[in-house]
């Protein structure tokens, strides 16, 4: 690992308001029409019991957006951000969010990131955000991790989706949408979904494909919603 250098300390502290903005342009100039099945998070947080927001690897841009609804509602939520060096940007932006960050590498360091996000979901209550495609694909294929999480901590996954009426759609394995600049978002919210403490390996895998395909629907859901 990489070790944290101060000229790399400095690079980060210019580059990391930078982005902050970038984000927070998005934000600003694109108009959030409607949200599609809010109803669904209100009553999770009105319960106040911790959830497992899900959405897509490339739809960063207003999944974040919406958690940080959520969280002016009442919901403690939390990223799982790399713990190399390359994370500091992002868990300091999530950090100055008032979020928690959950430096552990679904990739790397996959039972070690389990392990913390259920502990910050039992322990503290926080609701953990997973990108369900992430870290390297493929693109829209909802990987296991999270149905474990749910499992494991009796926690809802709660689907979330959103499409903008004109976007840029950059050449990565997530093939990352980012919303062209006074464009209209449409965000969609699935039923939340619960897995049995009991369910086998072939119930855990029935259970990956339905959010996988609840959540492809939510694409489509807020796409034809625009």
């Amino acid at each position: 690992m990489r070790a944290m250098t101060w000229k790399r300390k400095l690079g980060y502290a210019i580059i990391r308001p930078i982005v902050k903005l970038l984000i927070s342009s998005f934000w600003w100039t694109c108009r959030v029409e409607k949200i599609i099945g809010d109803e669904h998070a209100l009553k999770l947080i009105e319960k106040g019991e911790p959830i497992i927001p899900c959405y897509w690897h490339q739809m960063h841009i207003f999944g974040s957006w919406y958690m940080r609804k959520l969280q002016k509602r009442g919901l403690k939520i939390g990223f799982l951000i790399s713990p190399s060096v390359d994370g500091e940007v992002a868990a300091k932006i999530v950090e100055s969010w008032g979020a928690v960050a959950i430096r552990g590498s679904s990739n790397r360091t996959g039972a070690r990131a389990l392990r913390d996000m259920y502990n910050t979901i039992t322990k503290d209550k926080v609701s953990p955000v997973t990108t369900s495609d992430g870290p390297t694909g493929p693109v829209h294929e909802f990987k296991q991790g999270a149905v474990m999480l749910a499992q494991l901590t009796q926690s809802p996954m709660l689907p979330i989706a959103y499409m903008a009426s004109r976007y840029w759609e950059l050449k990565t394995w997530d093939k990352f949408i980012i919303p062209k600049p006074f464009s209209r978002i449409v965000i969609a919210v699935g039923e939340p979904h619960r897995i049995d403490k009991k369910s086998n390996a072939e119930k855990l895998e029935e259970e990956r494909v339905k959010m996988e395909t609840n959540m492809n629907n939510l694409s489509e859901v807020a796409k034809a919603a625009l």
